[in-house]
């Protein structure tokens, strides 16, 4: 394995580090103060200005679709060179749509790159890539368990040279922002097919298609992440033109696999940046603190823990960077089991080393808004594109499938009882009495 950056990514990592230290860290305060400053206000769901600002900026200084493996429509990065710029751009919780580089614009840029036809591409890519329109992925129900994507309910009907969308989603990210204009909605048009798998499809709908509401939003822990917005959405008999449907009829886990690969792994780069940023101010924190007469930082309950930390996060960084090696050199489908486990164990690590760190602010940790949207960020990545349950449910049958296939002689993994031959345990047995 060779973790090492080429010369493009280094430059573009310079670049990067850079910016955020001139233009998006000072603008911060800035950021959260439009965001929160009237929270029922009707100014909440319009686009922040001061990151319309630093998107110009963003783009003049070649920073921009840093995502995509593309040398025409992105910065031609393959995944292990994108890694450490997501991992900065995680750093701080709005940077990534200062890049045109957040979710989930990045999987439905993707999924048109990979599976849109040219009209389809030329529609809704471009400005997706221009980042003059935003985007929304309906996929998840309240009605089914929809970690198991074969119960979700919505039905997409063909009727002629349309297709008829209807049922109820929710948590569909980025359906808040004013201009969000187009959905990739998954649904069933095949639900007496055998095959459990191609029953499935997946459609493209404008959001000013009559029959789509906009219902509510649904707050994380009281946080609306707005303009963002995860709302639930009623899709009422909306009819959308037969050329909508993505890569053809019954190819909606295809296409899914295609998408949640990269975004997985995009989600686990950025927390490792989340989590190296609260652990720095963790230990700025305790360093200027004194309690019973002592500096905070030297009492060796928190030394152990930051130690702890340290490793964690390193650990974590190289099971990353693993996997993005692995899907550049063999594809997503034989790097499923990395991604699969930096999913499980990136986004806890992350979750619970900012918990640390508001527990090291104290009072102040529950009012600061950089650590409490970074625990937003990282709590709900253990649900989003996959709970932690599916994905150790994966791993743990490509583990077992692994030592099926394998003979236990050549590497003495047998699963009998090894007991020891020739001992007389009858008179081990009296001896043992005797004592």
């Amino acid at each position: 394995m060779n973790f090492e950056y080429s010369d493009r990514c280094k430059a573009l990592l310079e670049s990067l580090q850079s910016f955020m230290e001139k233009h998006v860290y000072p603008n911060e305060r800035t950021i959260y103060d439009q965001v929160f400053a009237q929270p029922d206000d009707f100014r909440q769901w319009q686009p922040l200005e001061i990151l319309e600002e630093l998107k110009v900026k963003a783009r003049a200084a070649g920073l921009w679709n840093l995502f995509l493996p593309d040398s025409e429509l992105g910065a031609n990065l393959g995944n292990l060179d994108y890694a450490p710029l997501a991992e900065i751009m995680g750093r701080s919780y709005w940077a990534p749509e200062i890049f045109n580089c957040d979710a989930p614009n990045t999987g439905n840029m993707e999924v048109l790159v990979r599976y849109g036809t040219p009209a389809q591409q030329d529609r809704w890519l471009r400005p997706l890539l221009d980042g003059t329109i935003r985007s929304a992925f309906a996929m998840t129900e309240p009605a089914v368990a929809s970690s198991d994507a074969t119960n979700i309910g919505t039905r997409i009907r063909r009727d002629g040279d349309d297709y008829v969308i209807s049922g109820r989603k929710w948590w569909t990210s980025g359906a808040g922002d004013p201009r969000c204009e187009i959905m990739i909605v998954m649904g069933q048009n095949d639900p007496d097919n055998p095959n459990r798998h191609a029953r499935q499809s997946m459609i493209l709908v404008p959001t000013n298609t009559p029959g789509v509401h906009i219902r509510r939003y649904l707050p994380i822990f009281g946080i609306s992440d707005a303009p963002h917005g995860h709302m639930e959405t009623i899709f009422d008999d909306v009819r959308v033109p037969a050329e909508n449907m993505l890569l053809g009829e019954g190819r909606g886990f295809e296409i899914a696999q295609g998408r949640l690969g990269p975004g997985r792994i995009h989600h686990c780069m950025r927390l490792i940046g989340v989590a190296d940023r609260a652990l720095e101010r963790l230990c700025r924190r305790l360093s200027e603190r004194t309690t019973f007469g002592e500096v905070i930082a030297d009492q060796s309950l928190w030394r152990f823990r930051i130690a702890e930390a340290r490793c964690r996060i390193e650990q974590a960084r190289l099971m990353t960077l693993k996997a993005a090696w692995m899907m550049d050199v063999a594809g997503n489908k034989a790097a499923r089991a990395e991604i699969a486990m930096i999913k499980i164990i990136v986004p806890r690590m992350a979750a619970e080393i900012v918990d640390l760190a508001i527990q090291a602010f104290g009072g102040g940790g529950f009012a600061d808004t950089v650590l409490t949207m970074a625990y937003v960020y990282a709590r709900t990545t253990q649900v989003a594109d996959g709970p932690d349950e599916v994905h150790s449910n994966q791993l743990a049958r490509l583990e077992l499938a692994r030592h099926a296939a394998a003979d236990p002689a050549a590497t003495a993994g047998e699963g009998d009882v090894m007991v020891a031959q020739g001992r007389d345990y009858e008179r081990i047995e009296k001896w043992v009495l005797g004592c």
